[in-house]
């Protein structure tokens, strides 16, 4: 029995190792090895494994490829260049001292910077925000280049998803943003710039890192997460969305993924008033048939959430966020649970059920007779993710949602797949699929690790993910985990919709 365990869990790993290095590997080694025999030491010996194991070898089984598959995706328009430290190191080295935690929409001072990170820290929490002052900001930046094993990367959730989807050799990538020198000579060779998006100078952000139990002063980081700041105009103007758009007749996409809106926020209300007017009037010119993704990220003006909620979404056809982001939509358009100043641990199943359906319900296209386009939700949080969508519209979402998983369990350890010795499960087994209506008790199968209720004509599809325990780097992760979901994802087609 030891022997078949062993030899199941090493093909799983082998499988998910070639994957991502090759994805077209997999079928012509499943078909090597036998599939029917590998389920079948699945079913066998799932009492020999660990939990982790069970679930690894039960993704690498069941995720699939759509049928129909995108081949031209256009992404846009936020791109930079992450110079990533120690976050606790930095401001050590900026002779600040550690102190009380404050959130700041703005930042205008290192003081500032100081207590909106250990806002975040203390809350194990990802946030972005925009520092007001050029010359402290660039002082800041050199600091920042000369500590200790800063690193340089591809940055920008734009270009960062860009860069995974290029991983796909059957996909095509255009990427619209400001890219310039150092941006351009760490992309992936097979994406795509316009001219009209190079620029001479690189528009830099800096990442403060912290890990797990990290300590400064009184304050513990009870997950390791960033903090992330920049003083960018290119990107807070969203000023590469017309030469975006102006691509689509040449490079005709069949996927549009859109991000950079919490970029404007930092701006000002003068700014983003009326460039959101300029942005949804040029999104809502996107062909209907052209699906559109919207990643999200960290925001804390309501106003301008709001907006977003009641201008955009409607006209996308699918979002991308995390937890904080979930909760921030919840506060800014009075939906379940806004009262929640902040989640406490993980965040409850239950709770986060009742958010999505509300966003579904309230700003999609719940019935076939109404104007909006709007019919997924790909949340990801550090213990699980669940894909929500309107009945009809999204196929291989199961799949989808595994795909997900099992990057951001392979991409935070660092690897190129999952390794089980290096990963734990910390979501609970069984839990509640509403807070609010009536509920049922739901649980999760490892060898089967997809959990799927629901709610009126939205279903939920949930997996856990395989916690990375000493994780390299979390920059970035969330936009790999919307680029694995997409690519994974096919959009049914009906007379009705697109």
């Amino acid at each position: 029995m030891w022997k078949s365990a062993s030899a199941a869990a090493l093909l799983a790993l082998a499988v998910g190792y070639f994957y991502h290095i090759q994805p077209d590997l997999p079928e012509q080694i499943l078909q090597f090895a036998n599939l029917p025999h590998y389920q079948s030491a699945l079913q066998i010996d799932n009492s020999q494994l660990s939990l982790e194991q069970v679930i690894s070898l039960a993704w690498e089984t069941l995720i699939t490829k759509p049928t129909r598959k995108w081949s031209k995706v256009a992404v846009g328009v936020n791109a930079c260049v992450d110079v990533v430290v120690s976050g606790v190191g930095l401001l050590q080295a900026m002779a600040l001292d550690p102190g009380t935690g404050q959130d700041h929409e703005v930042l205008y001072t290192k003081e500032d910077l100081k207590e909106a990170f250990i806002h975040y820290m203390e809350r194990g929490a990802a946030a972005e925000r925009f520092f007001n002052d050029k010359e402290i900001f660039q002082r800041i930046a050199r600091a920042a280049a000369e500590y200790p094993g800063a690193k340089v990367f591809v940055g920008g959730n734009a270009a960062l998803i860009g860069q995974k989807l290029a991983s796909y050799s059957d996909l095509t990538v255009l990427l619209c943003g400001p890219v310039g020198p150092k941006l351009h000579e760490m992309l992936d060779e097979r994406i795509v710039v316009p001219p009209d998006s190079l620029q001479e100078m690189d528009e830099y952000h800096l990442i403060l890192e912290y890990k797990a139990d990290e300590q400064w002063g009184s304050s513990r980081a009870p997950q390791a997460n960033r903090f992330i700041f920049s003083h960018d105009v290119s990107n807070g103007e969203m000023s590469s969305l017309e030469t975006f758009a102006a691509s689509f007749d040449e490079f005709q996409p069949d996927l549009v993924v859109l991000s950079g809106f919490h970029m404007m926020e930092g701006q000002g209300r003068h700014l983003w008033e009326e460039r959101l007017k300029e942005v949804v009037a040029i999104i809502a010119d996107i062909q209907r048939e052209i699906p559109i993704h919207l990643e999200l990220a960290s925001m804390t003006d309501e106003e301008y959430m709001d907006l977003i909620l009641q201008e955009v979404l409607p006209i996308v056809s699918s979002i991308g966020l995390n937890e904080q982001e979930l909760l921030f939509l919840a506060q800014a358009g009075a939906g379940p649970h806004g009262d929640l100043v902040a989640w406490k641990g993980i965040p409850d199943v239950g709770m986060v059920s009742d958010i999505l359906v509300w966003i579904l319900e309230e700003y999609g296209r719940i019935e076939p007779s109404a104007e909006a386009e709007f019919t997924r939700i790909h949340f990801h949080t550090l213990a699980y993710h669940i894909m929500a969508t309107v009945d009809g519209y999204w196929g291989n979402q199961a799949a989808a949602v595994m795909a997900g998983a099992r990057v951001a369990s392979s991409q935070a350890c660092g690897l190129q797949f999952v390794d089980t010795s290096k990963v734990e499960v910390k979501m609970p087994l069984e839990f509640n699929n509403s807070n609010l209506e009536p509920t049922e008790k739901l649980s999760l199968n490892p060898a089967e690790p997809v959990t799927v209720w629901h709610r009126g004509n939205v279903s939920f599809h949930l997996t856990p993910v395989l916690v990375c325990k000493q994780p390299l780097r979390t920059v970035g992760l969330g936009d790999a985990i919307s680029a694995e979901g997409l690519v994974y994802s096919e959009l049914m087609q009906q007379e009705s919709c697109y």
